[in-house]
């Protein structure tokens, strides 16, 4: 079967007839490069990918990182990540995220170098499975006016990997270990595509502590108008999953999130988070905050 490739709506592209596990010739993975660096999405169905060849597929668009949350990797292949309910024959849960809805997040805000881009493999789901939705950034910061555009182009926006983790099911306090890995940092407000040259927001609002040097109720404010400016349908790919898809995305100019399910029903994807080329991909220049 021949590659094709179907444009999504509002922007992305679903894969066909691309068998993952086979590997990809230099070709190909230069026009999945491309398509990846401009639309920020794609979608493969289909496919049956060991952890090792998730990882050797990721190794075609960036450098796999090891993330800091060590008790989501998998034992077999430490680049891999399990997102998931489901839990061990002793009632431990064996990845992370839980069952319950996830808010609008952007993966790594909350590093000062984040590693922006994610794949993700269904291996498991219930027959209701939970979406998942996608925010373009890009289409969003557009639509903006003028004076808005104006108004936050020095921005920094300063983000705590606390708030997040302190939302999520399963999830003790954050211990001082997993602290000191995530200290706060701050990122640009409005980024530009270094191939493109289109502008695009950077949002978390899981994360987003607030706007550097603002007072917090004008920060709050503005920040949560980007956001809901940003969740519009015209801007927004919803997901409805099927086992063996492979979702891969990148949180330079987009968000998402996920709706909840029933915790008694197993769900089970893979995870890797690569680091992206600067020379083609927005990669947020963050910097290191004290704790607080």
């Amino acid at each position: 079967m021949t590659m094709t490739t179907h444009p999504l709506e509002p922007f992305g592209y679903r894969v066909d007839g691309l068998p993952i596990h086979q590997g990809l010739d230099d070709a190909t993975a230069a026009h999945l490069c491309e398509l990846w660096s401009n639309t920020g999405l794609l979608i493969f169905r289909r496919q049956s990918l060991a952890e090792q060849e998730l990882v050797a597929f990721s190794r075609c668009f960036g450098d796999p990182d090891v993330i800091v949350r060590e008790d989501w990797q998998s034992a077999n292949c430490p680049e891999v990540v399990h997102i998931t309910n489901m839990k061990d024959y002793f009632g431990n849960s064996i990845g992370g995220l839980g069952a319950g809805e996830l808010d609008w997040h952007t993966d790594q805000s909350y590093m000062a170098a984040p590693a922006t881009g994610s794949i993700l493999y269904m291996v498991e789901m219930p027959n209701d499975a939970p979406r998942t939705y996608w925010a373009n950034l890009q289409l969003a910061y557009a639509a903006l006016s003028e004076e808005t555009k104006k108004r936050i182009a020095e921005l920094n926006v300063v983000y705590d990997y606390w708030l997040r983790q302190s939302r999520y099911d399963d999830e003790p306090k954050m211990p001082l270990e997993l602290r000191e890995k995530t200290p706060p940092v701050s990122h640009p407000l409005v980024n530009v595509h270094p191939l493109t040259g289109a502008k695009a927001l950077y949002l978390d609002p899981t994360t987003a502590a607030g706007i550097d040097g603002w007072p917090a109720d004008e920060s709050k404010a503005l920040l949560a108008e980007l956001a809901a400016h940003a969740a519009q349908t015209q801007f927004v790919y919803r997901h409805d999953w099927q086992v063996g898809d492979v979702a891969m995305w990148d949180n330079g100019f987009l968000m998402h999130r996920r709706d909840a399910f029933e915790p008694v029903k197993n769900r089970l994807l893979k995870r890797t988070t690569l680091r992206l080329s600067p020379q083609r991909h927005i990669v947020p220049s963050g910097a290191l905050l004290s704790a607080v």
